[in-house]
C-alpha cells in the first residue's frame, strides 16, 4: 500500500474528505439559485445549458490542474474512452437531465428526498458489482438513518405529498439511479487510472451533451456582469474538486462506505440556504436530521469491529 492509498483509506481522512465534498455539492443549491436570477435564467433548457456551461468548464479546470501537476497535457489511454463515454452520458448527462426535467413537477422538498435515495441505490448496487463490498445490517441501518434524516428534514418544511408520476417522481428516481450507477462505474474504471483525469474528461463530455441539449430546446443565459461570472467560475470549481476528491475515495474504499455520506448533501443545502437565501427554514428538525444522518455514518464507517 503506497503512501497516497494510507491516506485515502485512513478514516479521518474518508471522514473529512467526503464532508468537504458533500458542503461543496450543497453550496451549489443556494449559489445556482442566486445563478438563475443574475443569468436571468426560467426554464429547464435554460438550466440545462448552464448546467452544462458549467460542467463542461468543471472538466476543463481539471484537466489544466492535472496537466500542471504532470508537467504535460494528460489525456485518456485507449482503455478509458468507454468508461469515460458511460461517466459523461450516464453520471453527468443523464442524471441532471432527468433532475432538472423532474424539478418542474416536483416541489423542492420532495425532490431532495427522492434524489437522495441515489446514495442508497449505490450501496445496494454495490452489493452485486463487488465481491468485497456485500451489503449488511449496518450499511442497511446506515442507510435507513441517513434517508429518515433527509426525509425529516425536508418534510418539517413542507410540500411533500404521496402521489407519483413518471415525468416528476419517476423521472428524479431515475436521475438518483444514475447517480448511484456512477459510483459504480467510477470505482470499477478508476482501479488502474488517475481518478481526476477521468473525472475531467467525463465532466467536459457530459457538459457538452446537457449544453447541446439546452440549445436546441431553446435555453438561452444572459450575462449580468462580473457577479455571474464569479457565479459560474466557484459553480464549476466546487464540481471539479468534488467530484475529483469523489472520484478519489471511491478508488481506494468500498462504494458502500463512501455513499452513506452523501446524505449529508441535502441536509447541508438546508443549513446552506438557510444562511445564504431569504425566506429559507432551519429549526429544531434540520438538527435532529444532521444527528440521525451523521448517526448513519458512524454506523456504516466507524466500527471497532474488523471491516468486512
Amino acid at each position: 500500500m503506497n503512501s497516497r492509498e494510507r491516506i485515502f483509506k485512513n478514516r479521518f481522512f474518508i471522514f473529512l474528505i467526503a464532508v468537504i465534498c458533500n458542503l461543496l455539492w450543497a453550496s451549489a443549491i443556494p449559489f445556482i439559485k442566486i445563478g438563475y436570477e443574475s443569468f436571468n435564467i426560467t426554464d429547464t433548457a435554460s438550466k440545462l445549458y448552464f448546467a452544462g456551461i458549467r460542467f463542461t468548464f468543471a472538466g476543463i479546470l481539471v484537466i489544466i490542474f492535472n496537466s500542471i501537476l504532470n508537467k504535460k497535457i494528460v489525456l485518456p489511454k485507449k482503455e478509458n474512452i468507454f468508461g469515460i463515454v458511460c461517466l459523461g452520458v450516464i453520471q453527468t448527462a443523464a442524471e441532471y437531465l432527468f433532475f432538472y426535467i423532474s424539478l418542474s413537477s416536483l416541489s423542492g422538498t420532495k425532490g431532495s428526498i427522492l434524489n437522495s435515495a441515489g446514495n442508497f441505490f449505490a450501496i445496494i448496487l454495490a452489493h452485486f458489482c463487488f465481491s468485497d463490498d456485500k451489503l449488511n445490517f449496518k450499511k442497511i441501518c446506515g442507510g435507513i438513518l441517513g434517508l429518515s434524516g433527509v426525509a425529516l428534514c425536508n418534510v418539517s418544511s413542507g410540500g411533500f405529498d404521496f402521489g407519483f408520476s413518471i415525468k416528476g417522481e419517476g423521472f428524479i428516481l431515475i436521475a438518483a439511479f444514475c447517480f448511484a450507477l456512477g459510483n459504480i462505474i467510477t470505482k470499477k474504471i478508476a482501479k488502474n487510472s488517475n481518478p481526476s483525469m477521468l473525472t475531467g474528461y467525463q465532466l467536459i463530455l457530459g457538459g457538452l451533451i446537457l449544453t447541446l441539449i439546452g440549445l436546441i430546446f431553446g435555453g438561452n443565459i444572459v450575462f449580468s456582469g462580473f457577479k455571474s461570472v464569479l457565479i459560474l467560475f466557484y459553480l464549476s470549481f466546487l464540481s471539479s474538486v468534488a467530484f475529483s476528491l469523489w472520484a478519489i475515495l471511491l478508488k481506494y474504499n468500498h462504494v458502500g462506505k463512501i455513499a452513506v455520506f452523501g446524505f449529508l448533501n441535502p441536509v447541508f443545502g438546508v443549513i446552506l440556504s438557510y444562511i445564504l437565501l431569504d425566506g429559507e427554514v432551519f429549526n429544531f428538525y434540520t438538527m435532529i436530521s444532521l444527528v440521525l444522518v451523521s448517526l448513519g455514518i458512524f454506523v456504516v464507517n466507524f466500527t471497532f469491529k474488523k471491516q468486512d
